[in-house]
């Protein structure tokens, strides 16, 4: 059985975390905990997760936005599907789940950054959900 939940403070963050791990594995769970609950406090940073008989296996992270090249818009921080469940739809439909609540919400669109190497990733992105690549991003770290 399917079901996409939100996760909704420290308790619940932990049980996203094996799953988020995989996408980004330079944060150790407490490192993810803190940035989890600085972005929801600051930024309104929200987790939904695809539970598949009560197991997280997808997982997305995203928050609303406002730019003027964007409009007002959500932006995708994060989107991974454990790697035991890759390529079965599921990222497919957690990213669905939050384009139809964008809609609902009235914002213009849903937009996300993918770093270079994941060609399987664009594929996705553009032939699978109609996506345009629109921009190169740059960042710049000063640590």
């Amino acid at each position: 059985m399917e079901k996409i939940i939100e996760l909704v403070g420290e308790k619940d963050w932990k049980k996203g975390f094996p799953v988020i791990s995989q996408l980004r594995p330079h944060l150790t769970e407490g490192d993810f905990l803190e940035l989890a609950a600085l972005a929801a406090e600051q930024e309104n940073y929200r987790i939904k997760v695809l539970l598949k008989d009560s197991q997280p296996i997808a997982y997305i992270g995203y928050q609303p936005m406002i730019t003027l090249y964007y409009g007002r818009f959500i932006w995708v921080s994060d989107l991974v599907t454990d790697e035991a469940h890759r390529s079965l739809g599921y990222g497919e439909k957690l990213l669905s789940h939050v384009e139809e609540e964008a809609q609902k919400g009235g914002y213009d669109g849903i937009a996300l950054s993918s770093a270079l190497h994941r060609k399987g990733a664009h594929r996705f992105y553009e032939e699978k959900m109609g996506f345009d690549k629109a921009s190169y991003s740059f960042k710049k770290v000063f640590k």
